[in-house]
C-alpha cells in the first residue's frame, strides 16, 4: 500500500480496532468475522472491510480475521511494534499523570525523561524517573535518541519549547498546550485540547436536551 493516501478518518479508527482486537485476544478469541467485530465496535461490517482493505484486507472469505495476526499487523501499521522514546516537558499534575500511566509503555511509548522550569520539582522522582531542569533538556534529547516530546505546559511557553525540541532533532510533538504550534513541515504535531473535547461533549448534551 506504499504511496496510497489513507484518510484521517481511517487512521483515527485504527487504534480502536487495535484495542478491541487486544481484548479479543485476552478473551481467547482466535478468529472473528467482520459482522461479529461490527457488533462489538458499533461500526458497520462494510466500513471495517473498507478500512482494512486500505492495507491489504487481512481476511479470508468464510473464515474471517485471524485475531492475533490482525492485531500484529495493525501494530505495524501504527508503528507501535517498536519502542518510541519520549520526554515530557512540564512536570505538573498532567505531566506526572502521563508519566505514571503504564499503558503507554505497553504500547511502545517509553517515557525517558521529565523536565520542568520549577526548581522545587527538580530531583523529584516520578515512577523511577527524576525530574530534571529544563536547561538539561537538549543534551538529554540527543543522548537518549528521543523521538517524541509531550508538551504539558502553559500556552505562553509552548512555542519556545517547541522550537527548542525541534532544534534538538525532535520530529513529533504531542501538544497539550492550548495553542497551535508553528513548526517545520517535517515535524508532526498531535494536538490534545482537553477543553475542546469537553465542549464537544457539552454540545451533545445540549443537543440531546433540545430533542
Amino acid at each position: 500500500m506504499e504511496g496510497k493516501e489513507i484518510s484521517q478518518a481511517v487512521i483515527k479508527r485504527l487504534p480502536r480496532y487495535y484495542r478491541y482486537l487486544g481484548e479479543l485476544m485476552e478473551s481467547g478469541v482466535e478468529r472473528i468475522s467482520s459482522n461479529e467485530l461490527s457488533e462489538r465496535m458499533k461500526v458497520t461490517a462494510s466500513q471495517i472491510r473498507q478500512d482494512l482493505n486500505n492495507f491489504g484486507g487481512f481476511g479470508q472469505q468464510g473464515y474471517g480475521y485471524n485475531v492475533k495476526y490482525l492485531y500484529e499487523e495493525i501494530a505495524k501499521i501504527l508503528g507501535i511494534d517498536k519502542c518510541h522514546n519520549m520526554i515530557i516537558i512540564g512536570a505538573g499534575n498532567l505531566g506526572q499523570a502521563i508519566a505514571n500511566y503504564t499503558n503507554f509503555e505497553k504500547r511502545g511509548f517509553v517515557v525517558k525523561g521529565l523536565f520542568d522550569i520549577d526548581p522545587n520539582l527538580k530531583g523529584v522522582m516520578v515512577r523511577g524517573i527524576e525530574i530534571c531542569g529544563i536547561e538539561e533538556m537538549e543534551e538529554f534529547i540527543r543522548e537518549n535518541h528521543i523521538e517524541i516530546a509531550a508538551l504539558t505546559i502553559p500556552k505562553t511557553k509552548a512555542a519556545e519549547m517547541a522550537e527548542r525540541v525541534v532544534d534538538s532533532g525532535i520530529k513529533a510533538i504531542w501538544n497539550f498546550a492550548h495553542t497551535d504550534l508553528n513548526v517545520p513541515a517535517d515535524v508532526i504535531v498531535e494536538n490534545v485540547h482537553l477543553s475542546e473535547s469537553l465542549m464537544r461533549l457539552s454540545y451533545n448534551i445540549a443537543k440531546n436536551a433540545r430533542t
